[in-house]
């Protein structure tokens, strides 16, 4: 007995030696309600209409579960950490797999120093994406009609469920599918940041994923780099973005093949390639409403031949305004253009708009409703292999999202 207190006593005695020394929170979002989507596939000869509906979850944001702290080392300079990851909603497992890097939302730890900045290292958002969400008028929600930051929209399938959302089935050509403008997040990175002086911040990125080789003769190089310069002036923000990402990769039968191909959590999109992002942003509160005016583009190139590649580019402006104390609602509308197949090849045109409005019933929950819809006219898709491309038929796309549904954070 006597043990067991001695125990207990130096359990808490070390709990409360670690507590005073760091500050720990857990944080979260879920979002559930019900979604609804719509698609059309327009081919040379064929129409294939398809369509769903039901409770869903990540209607507005993409449910999580996190850890965060900070500890002061003293004389102004502290350490900090984040652990991040997706939750299921809709699906039995709690946490999404990893698999695809997308579970694993962010994992990083790093260094501060107060009038200087900070500096941290491991699975982090890009300068692009962190620029992308102070400037977006729907922020960042997860429905069709934002050319900016592209969503699946339409009819698929998922573990053995049909639902919505899930995208149309290898659409990533269509310019509608999820995160084919910028890449959100990378492994591997360092990122610097400074603290904000006479109105400017400064923020760098670094990923070096790492030279690898064997006696196979498969040699990979994953690495990138990233600039942001944003400004503050009373009402007024703005932000400059760019971000470099390349992989080389030679297979074991000494090929140098070219995958072209989009994805938020992998430190580059494609094999063999350069893939070059900018993104430019202001927003001006006026007081009664803040607009927003947004500009993307996104090239990723085959290292081997410049005339081979992927570009899209897209412009949207939008507004967000409260109503009231409780509600805000917010419009956007946009336009782009795509080339999958590169020099001289067909331009598609995309056109997207979204409608939403958040009711606000306390700090941490709120409910939501969002619609929005996107299309994509005279896509070309490319298929890749070696150095070369061969082009399909042009096809057009058309998807419509909506969601209602309830948020809440922790």
């Amino acid at each position: 007995m006597k043990k067991s207190l001695l125990a207990l006593a130096a359990m808490g005695a070390f709990a409360g030696a670690a507590q005073a020394q760091s500050s720990v929170t857990v944080y979260g979002l879920i979002d559930y309600g019900f979604q609804g989507a719509e698609q059309a596939v327009r081919g040379a000869t064929t129409v294939t209409k398809n369509g769903t509906s039901g409770f869903q979850g990540n209607g507005e944001s993409t449910s999580r579960l996190g850890f965060r702290g900070t500890e002061d080392l003293g004389g102004g300079l502290r350490a900090f950490f984040t652990m991040e990851t997706a939750v299921n909603t809709d699906q039995t497992g709690l946490f999404t797999s990893t698999a695809d890097g997308n579970g694993n939302r962010q994992t990083f730890v790093g260094l501060g120093k107060k009038g200087l900045g900070q500096a941290s290292v491991g699975i982090q958002y890009t300068v692009i994406h962190e620029a992308a969400a102070a400037t977006d008028p729907g922020n960042l929600n997860n429905q069709n009609g934002n050319v900016i930051y592209d969503r699946r929209g339409g009819y698929g399938a998922a573990s053995g469920q049909v639902v919505a959302g899930s995208g149309i089935p290898g659409s990533d050509a269509s310019g509608m599918s999820t995160n084919t403008s910028y890449t959100i997040r990378s492994a591997n990175m360092l990122m610097l940041k400074t603290e904000r002086m006479a109105g400017f911040m400064g923020k760098a990125q670094l990923v070096a994923g790492g030279k690898s080789s064997s006696t196979a003769n498969d040699n990979r190089n994953n690495q990138g780099w990233g600039l942001s310069v944003d400004y503050v002036w009373q009402k007024l923000y703005a932000v400059a973005s760019y971000q470099q990402f390349t992989n080389e990769t030679t297979q074991v039968n000494a090929t140098r093949d070219y995958a072209a191909g989009y994805n938020g959590a992998t430190i580059v999109p494609g094999r063999n390639a350069q893939d070059n992002q900018q993104y430019y942003a202001v927003t001006y509160d006026f007081g009664v409403l803040k607009a927003f005016a947004q500009y993307i583009n996104r090239k990723v190139q085959n290292d081997n031949n410049d005339n081979n590649y992927i570009q899209r580019s897209a412009q949207q402006i939008g507004v967000r305004a409260p109503v009231g104390k409780a509600v805000q609602v917010w419009a956007s509308a946009g336009t782009g253009k795509m080339n999958n197949t590169g020099a001289g090849a067909n331009t598609a045109n995309i056109n997207g708009w979204q409608l939403g409005s958040d009711y606000m019933l306390s700090k941490r929950t709120n409910l939501y409703a969002i619609y929005g819809q996107t299309s994509t006219s005279n896509a070309v898709i490319g298929s890749y292999g070696g150095t070369s491309v061969t082009a399909v038929s042009p096809t057009s796309y058309n998807a419509s999202s909506y969601a209602v549904g309830v948020r809440h954070t922790f």
